[in-house]
């Protein structure tokens, strides 16, 4: 069987990776398409980093337990796949069937995440298995490559749940990547006016006004929040959608007394921040990551029902061959947002 893994931090084409059986409970799946996500890019760069921190995390269960850089590292979570064969008494769709999942696979080894591992095949493959109750129909006849963004988008609906932002309080959504476009659709889809949203890249603030932001700004011309103080009535809620280090402490400096900030983007290296800041203004601030099972259903339902769009992100597809180059490409803001991997 064909798929990208990464070895040595880059991706390799493979054409010899056994074919997955399906054990009981689980289903054997033809990828459909699957999204090449930023954690998969800085996994790649920055592997030995994310197991270290994870050995060091107490209170959860590491997604990184047990894998060897050493050896090949199977990746990718963003996924629409179709039924192929249901494993042994597996009640499960019909052959055929579009279908997308959370990345979990139950086994008989435990829970196992389709995210980083040396065994478990993600999406960067021909063929995956996925776990029969987990399984959700793709609806409406929704083209898999759009069914594939359930999961990103998804990331931005838990940040706004966990937000608790309500209709009548604005929005700052700083970065407009596929996470920060991800917390504007679900802020556009509860109402809440207005949303600024900044970027240095001209592409993505236009993707951002397209996803529903009211005011982009590019922070080399406006800082951030003299933008919202032009436009803003009460304390925003900001989502800082970044990730590297330095951005947490301008927020906390810059916002408006009593805002509150949600943590959306993933920074892997330590970061100094001035309590004070937060403290003179009462600032709350929340962490958040990934989604739960309702969130990632009702994310598909809605890109489904047309209530999202989600086909302005998807910027480019490559084949299995060429994960590696996508990778690359990535890099560069103004010519990709999110690339599919098509099989």
């Amino acid at each position: 069987m064909r798929a990208s893994v990464l070895r040595d931090g880059a991706m390799i084409y493979r054409d010899d990776v056994p074919d997955p059986v399906p054990g009981e409970g689980q289903v054997l799946v033809r990828v459909s398409a699957c999204g090449i996500c930023g954690s998969d890019l800085h996994f790649a760069k920055h592997g030995a980093q994310a197991i270290e921190l994870s050995k060091q995390m107490a209170g959860m269960p590491s997604l990184t337990d047990g894998v060897d850089l050493g050896a090949d590292v199977f990746m990718g979570h963003e996924f629409a796949a179709e039924v192929i064969e249901a494993g042994p008494g597996t009640q499960a769709p019909a052959p055929g069937t579009a279908v997308t999942s959370i990345p979990i696979l139950l086994s008989a080894k435990g829970l196992e995440p389709i995210v980083y591992s040396n065994s478990t095949l993600g999406a960067y493959a021909e063929r995956m298995l996925l776990s029969a109750p987990l399984l959700l129909p793709i609806p409406n006849g929704l083209d898999p490559r759009h069914a594939a963004l359930t999961e990103p988008m998804a990331v931005g609906l838990h940040a706004v749940n966990k937000s608790g932002i309500q209709p009548g309080t604005g929005a700052i959504v700083i970065g407009c990547g596929p996470v920060g476009i991800a917390v504007i659709a679900a802020l556009h889809h509860l109402g809440i006016e207005p949303i600024v949203a900044a970027d240095f890249s001209p592409a993505r603030r236009e993707l951002a006004r397209h996803m529903g932001a009211h005011e982009v700004v590019d922070p080399t011309i406006e800082a951030t929040f003299e933008a919202w103080s032009r436009i803003g009535t009460s304390a925003p809620v900001i989502f800082e959608a970044v990730g590297v280090p330095g951005i947490l402490n301008e927020v906390l400096r810059d916002a408006p007394h009593s805002s509150r900030v949600v943590v959306v983007g993933v920074c892997m290296e330590p970061d100094a921040i001035t309590p004070y800041f937060g403290i003179a203004k009462e600032v709350a601030v929340q962490f958040v990551l990934a989604y739960d099972p309702t969130e990632f259903s009702e994310t598909l339902r809605r890109i489904a029902d047309g209530e999202i769009d989600v086909a302005p992100l998807v910027t480019g597809e490559v084949g299995l061959e060429d994960v590696g180059s996508a990778f690359a490409d990535l890099g560069d803001p103004e010519r990709h947002c999110k690339i599919l991997v098509v099989p």
